[in-house]
């Protein structure tokens, strides 16, 4: 028995190390990118720097370290790509998927569009070091590489066969437009982390999104604000009136956006009315609160807009009762934020093309 084992043990060691051979890796912030609201932090899979930016709660501080909306662009004629992580700090929501919390998410480039080429880790595979994508053609591929939407990563290395080509390719997106939100835009109840409404938009519009989502904590938070002031962006998309509450609303919101415009002066910025939650349908104090907020700030952008050349408020779409779309009764699953995504795409392109963004 102890003579078998032994040979088990052989058997995988040799495999796996035929395997390691057979591959290399590079790291995936020395290939491209994309999708990063702050350019210069230490860690490149960080959204923000948090010693450079202070004031966050420990929730907050863990949020802005995760990578949702980051991805990385490169080409490759492997037929088979793999992933290796070190992970620093790791979150998997009761309402989302571990595949997009801490999972990949590739797309492939034909014919002008983002297909899905693979997702991982599947199954009881090892999350940290497995196959995305297999089989493939050995044709020279453009990809796209989504990073996890509630993870830290420490490393992320791209192993491709050891023959084969891997380059970085240029950003398939153009301009920079910043988005801050909740939960909705961190990607909360997604299956896969290419399908946050943000990520959607992009691959549709070719218009690059700049996500810093915080599921639960955008707030227009003064700290917050101080951050995004010294954003580099073309202009913002603000999913602001989701988390806030009432009393947060009437303090803030007029402040915000003079530090917005202040700092950012000439450019765009596109406030979202909160979505409809599937838990207003029989939950009757849900349903008030929810349409006293909206009604409070239909009152209060309407002022902004008159106020503010460059401040505009679009209603997103994510369904409705008889779409049946939420996971939680707060949260739209994938096809929710298509939905989303879809809703606001021509509003916002008219609203970009007044800046000869297009």
């Amino acid at each position: 028995m102890k003579r078998y084992l032994l040979i088990i043990i052989g058997v995988i060691l040799i495999t796996n190390y035929a395997t390691a051979q057979n591959f290399r890796y590079t790291e995936a912030s020395d290939l491209t990118l994309v999708g990063k609201l702050f350019t210069d932090t230490p860690n490149p899979y960080h959204r923000l720097d948090t010693v450079r930016y202070k004031g966050f709660t420990k929730a907050e501080n863990r949020q802005v370290r995760e990578s949702s909306g980051i991805a990385v662009a490169f080409s490759t004629n492997s037929r088979t790509i793999r992933v290796k992580t070190q992970f620093g700090e790791r979150e998997q929501p009761y309402n989302t998927m571990g595949i997009s919390a801490f999972g990949y998410d590739l797309y492939i480039l034909q014919d002008g569009r983002w297909y899905w080429a693979g997702s991982g880790p599947r199954g009881s595979k090892k999350y940290d070091d497995f196959t995305i994508a297999e089989n493939l053609d050995g044709t020279e591929h453009q990809c796209l590489m989504y990073l996890p939407t509630f993870s830290e990563e420490k490393s992320v290395q791209i192993g491709v066969e050891s023959r084969a080509s891997l380059t970085a390719s240029p950003n398939p997106f153009r301009y920079r437009i910043g988005i801050f939100g909740s939960s909705f835009t961190h990607g909360t109840s997604t299956s896969r982390s290419g399908m946050t409404y943000p990520a959607q938009f992009s691959r549709s519009t070719g218009i690059q999104l700049l996500s810093l989502g915080c599921s639960g904590n955008c707030k227009m938070q003064p700290y917050f604000a101080g951050a995004l002031e010294d954003a580099r962006v073309d202009g913002f998309l603000f999913d602001t009136f989701s988390n806030p509450t009432e009393d947060e609303i009437r303090e803030r919101l007029f402040p915000f956006i003079e530090r917005m415009v202040k700092a950012h002066p000439g450019k765009p910025l596109i406030f979202q009315r909160t979505i409809y939650r599937g838990n207003r349908g029989f939950n009757t104090e849900s349903a008030r609160k929810e349409e006293s907020r909206i009604a409070l700030v239909d009152s209060l952008m309407s002022i902004a807009c008159a106020r503010y050349a460059d401040v505009y408020y679009i209603q997103p779409y994510a369904g409705s009762r008889d779409d049946d779309t939420f996971v939680d009764g707060i949260h739209p699953g994938n096809d929710g934020y298509s939905k989303w995504a879809e809703s606001i795409e021509a509003p916002v392109l008219a609203i970009l093309r007044k800046y000869g963004i297009k």
